[in-house]
């Protein structure tokens, strides 16, 4: 099937992008979605991690505590690397299983560390970058995760920069003060040049 791949930085717009190809049909696989399940009360990640850091990163709900590994892997990169080792191959399996059972003429997969990962880009046909300014993803993260601008700092210093997101994209989408009207439109240009691309 052909794969488009969703990227772009915290509060750049990926969900609401994402939702308007659905609108259309697309079926979507949401890497952060599943990153969240794997981690939920009784996740299949959650007894390796319990194993690796210890029960005090499990939750009362035996989900997994999201504030204090949060804090630890901002703080301590080898940790982030050994979180990273136990959930990436869980969400790469999770993700394929979920693009197989996609039905559709084409499927979207929403991947927030597109670029980061550095394996990302062989495994889509086409790489979408939802592009905003610093600014923007700042003031719009500050509203909706009442963060404030150092903590919104600290999460776009660990993303791949703007300039790299556009430099791995084939198609952009702007989303800097873009009204929905003009970020549908947007959209349904590049589902119909998806739907060509698919068929071909």
């Amino acid at each position: 099937m052909f794969v488009v791949g969703l990227t772009g930085g915290i509060g750049s717009g990926k969900s609401t992008v994402a939702d308007l190809f659905a609108a259309e049909g697309v079926p979507l696989v949401d890497t952060d979605l599943i990153a969240h399940r794997i981690t939920a009360p009784h996740g299949i990640a959650m007894p390796l991690i319990a194993a690796e850091f210890g029960e005090a990163f499990v939750a009362a709900d035996s989900s997994l505590d999201r504030a204090r590994m949060r804090t630890l892997v901002f703080s301590d990169e080898g940790a982030r690397k050994r979180l990273e080792n136990i959930t990436h191959p869980l969400i790469r399996a999770e993700t394929e299983r979920e693009q197989r059972e996609a039905r559709g003429p084409y499927v979207i997969v929403v991947v927030p560390l597109l670029v980061e990962s550095g394996t990302w880009k062989t495994r889509v046909n086409r790489v979408l970058t939802v592009d905003c300014s610093v600014e923007t993803q700042i003031s719009r993260v500050m509203r909706r995760n009442a963060f404030s601008r150092e903590q919104v700092l600290a999460i776009i210093a660990r993303q791949a920069t703007r300039e790299a997101r556009l430099a791995a994209a084939d198609d952009v989408v702007d989303n800097d003060n873009t009204s929905l009207d003009a970020l549908t439109s947007q959209v349904g240009v590049l589902h119909r040049m998806y739907l060509s691309l698919a068929v071909v």
